[in-house]
């Protein structure tokens, strides 16, 4: 009696919006994501959005000063008092760091190395932009945005180094908590809002 095989090919099943564990963008979607398409002024974001957990819990109790977005102090930027929407093309990248701390893991190389290819090519590289650091709710307001301002200056740091992008291209911004993706109440642990955002700012 003969039996016939099939081979078996697993296909993984993707129901409804992108998962939140997908693999870091590529350089060539950042660029898709980052370049203006017609007028810059206009407004209305658009990019991917490929996020992976960080594990970061913020100790200190939450305060409740709230305060403007810290910027950092060697690039020195007008910055309003309230987040505001993105009025250029945006990306929210997971940048994952050591739990606590502004040190970059080899996940969050693996996703700025893209960042840095796509930030030093010709298609971006008249282009000035905006380096969000943004945390979720589990924590002080003070030490969030202390800690998110931190990290946006690492961020910086590391693709103008790595790969020549000027730094006066890039605003390093701490937003902590403020300009959640997903709105939470205080205390809650919530990944998607745990990222960078790189907003296109214009030539």
């Amino acid at each position: 009696m003969r039996s016939l095989l099939a081979p078996v090919v697993l296909v993984p099943l993707v129901i409804g919006a992108p998962s939140a564990f997908a693999l870091s963008p590529s350089a060539d979607q950042i660029i898709n994501s980052l370049r203006p398409s017609g007028n810059l002024a206009a407004g209305g974001t658009r990019g991917i959005r490929l996020a992976a957990p960080s594990g970061d819990t913020a100790q200190p109790a939450p305060s409740p000063a709230q305060q403007a977005p810290r910027v950092a102090s060697s690039r020195p930027v007008a910055v309003a008092a309230q987040p505001a929407q993105p009025q250029g093309p945006a990306v929210n990248l997971t940048v994952n760091f050591a739990n606590g701390s502004a040190d970059l893991t080899p996940d969050a190389i693996r996703t700025l190395d893209a960042l840095g290819t796509a930030l030093a090519s010709k298609d971006l590289s008249s282009y000035r932009f905006r380096i969000e650091g943004h945390t979720d709710t589990v924590g002080g307001r003070d030490y969030n945005r202390s800690l998110s301002e931190r990290r946006a200056e690492a961020v910086v740091d590391y693709v103008a180094k790595k790969f020549g992008v000027d730094p006066g291209r890039l605003q390093a911004i701490g937003m902590g908590e403020d300009g959640q993706l997903v709105p939470t109440p205080p205390q809650t642990p919530e990944p998607r809002n745990r990222r960078v955002q790189v907003i296109n700012l214009g030539a």
